[in-house]
């Protein structure tokens, strides 16, 4: 059974729909990385939240870790390019980044992964997504959130603390890009408090991964 969510206070939209991109603030985090943030893209977000948690086909998964098995600490589901997204305005953020980025990223997004945090025990560890072509070229990867916030944390890629936590659910929108993927580590910690669920949904372009 998964925690209850709470409803944010600022989107109480009935209509799921996104708002324009020019709100899209730039973070420099040096060696050629950044991070861009548009809060609140998405309104009606935690209508799509309970859309998503009811109708994806989630599946839980067990990775080798330290010579055992073990769960992953949330649930996954992944469409590859060509298969229809669970909810149409996926598509629309997925065309709206892709049209958006193109001068920059020379490429469409064109697939997408979810992640299904139910509470706070829920994480993903430190890593960056360094499979395939991201591991020795510039790329980007979008994630667009929804349910209560959990902190997306990013640092330096060579180990320490935390450099900056960012606070993400609601319909808001994180664009990695540069040599974030390289350079740089993200996480989704643990956390102790009392959190409710979050679905995070990430665009990629192809052989991004």
């Amino acid at each position: 059974m998964r925690a209850p969510l709470q409803g944010s206070l600022f989107d109480q939209a009935d209509e799921i729909r996104l708002g324009p991109l020019r709100g899209l603030r730039r973070r420099e985090l040096g060696s050629g990385a950044w991070v861009d943030l548009l809060p609140g893209w998405l309104s009606g977000a935690d209508a799509l939240f309970e859309e998503l948690a009811a109708g994806v086909p989630w599946r839980a998964e067990r990775r080798r870790m330290y010579e055992r098995d073990v769960d992953v600490p949330r649930l996954l589901a992944h469409y590859r390019e060509g298969e229809p997204l669970p909810h149409p305005v996926l598509d629309e953020a997925r065309d709206a980044l892709s049209t958006y980025y193109a001068g920059e990223l020379g490429e469409p997004f064109i697939t997408a992964g979810l992640c299904y945090y139910r509470d706070g025990r829920d994480s993903v560890a430190w890593h960056g997504d360094r499979t395939g072509r991201s591991a020795r070229e510039d790329t980007m990867v979008a994630i667009l959130s929804v349910g209560d916030p959990r902190d997306l944390a990013l640092r330096p890629r060579g180990g320490g603390p935390a450099a900056l936590r960012l606070p993400l659910g609601h319909g808001d929108l994180a664009v990695m890009g540069g040599s974030c993927q390289r350079t740089w580590e993200h996480a989704i910690p643990k956390s102790g408090r009392a959190v409710g669920p979050r679905i995070s949904v990430q665009f990629r372009p192809h052989g991004v991964s």
